[in-house]
């Protein structure tokens, strides 16, 4: 009796019980709930860190004082142009460079009128317009691939803003101050002989526009009318109008092939950036060498 009770002990001790088969394992560790040492109930791991975001620039545009201040600058740098008589065109200066748009030479008078110091910039242009449509970025660069029709509405919107009238020269009156007005030394650039001197063209701007101001200036104080940009004037072009302009405030004829773009640029071989060299474009157009200067 008692090797029976011993046997019926270690048959007990060796079948396992209903509530070891019936363990559920944990769903973390995989153990069975009796032998995970969370009973099945791990702690939740702790989210790591993130890295905090970085905040996006904030773009802002001009405040009103900024574009006030630009504005009342630009005004500022007008310079006064004393009324005078000049050959105009294919002076001696000019040389066997000279084109057949430039010819004949002839004697024209202005009348006073004030011109820019410096090609109207990129700062300029976006506090009047609110964009800016160049290519090559940069506050005091001149601005460009503006058209001749687009110049119009900036000048239209500064005259709103200034109470002035503020418009493009004309051709004459460009050419006498490019070349120095009544203190003109009679040189083949702007104030210089030496192209390198006076601006921006094909041979010395990598390929692309600079500040302006950052060349030398000519007599009457001006910069960059040698290269930069070509500077549109008011004027329709007609290869013949120089045998029959008036003598006095000559204002281009009635209608044209396009308007008058005077001055050189960053890409052009320095015979394009002298002072008496016409070129014309369709009023529409724009180009990242098209850029200009206000008459006043």
């Amino acid at each position: 009796m008692k090797h029976l009770l011993t046997l019926l002990f270690a048959l007990l001790l060796a079948v396992p019980t209903l509530g070891q088969i019936r363990m559920p394992p944990c769903p973390t560790c995989g153990k069975k709930v009796n032998l995970c040492p969370y009973h099945g109930k791990h702690p939740k791991p702790k989210p790591k860190p993130q890295p905090a975001a970085k905040p996006r620039p904030q773009q802002q545009g001009m405040t009103e004082a900024k574009k006030t201040e630009i504005i009342n600058r630009l005004v500022a740098n007008m310079v006064r142009v004393e009324g005078g008589t000049f050959q105009m065109g294919a002076t001696s200066e000019q040389g066997s460079e000279a084109f057949g748009d430039e010819k004949p030479a002839h004697y024209v008078t202005v009348s006073a009128f004030s011109i820019g110091k410096y090609e109207v910039t990129q700062e300029e242009w976006q506090a009047v317009m609110g964009t800016n449509p160049s290519s090559f970025k940069g506050a005091k660069r001149p601005v460009e691939c503006v058209s001749w029709d687009d110049c119009q509405q900036f000048i239209q919107k500064l005259n709103a803003k200034t109470g002035k009238f503020f418009r493009l020269p004309t051709e004459a009156e460009w050419e006498y101050a490019a070349r120095g007005g009544n203190r003109s030394g009679h040189y083949k650039y702007s104030g210089t002989n030496v192209v390198d001197n006076a601006g921006w063209y094909g041979g010395n701007s990598g390929d692309q526009t600079h500040e302006v101001g950052t060349r030398q200036p000519n007599e009457l104080g001006l910069y960059d009318m040698t290269g930069n940009v070509w500077e549109w004037c008011s004027d329709w072009y007609s290869s013949q109008y120089y045998s029959s302009s008036p003598s006095s405030n000559p204002a281009g004829p009635s209608s044209g092939s396009g308007r008058v773009g005077r001055g050189g640029g960053w890409r052009d071989g320095a015979q394009y950036c002298r002072v008496s060299y016409r070129i014309h474009w369709s009023p529409d157009s724009r180009d990242c060498i098209l850029g200009l200067r206000l008459a006043l």
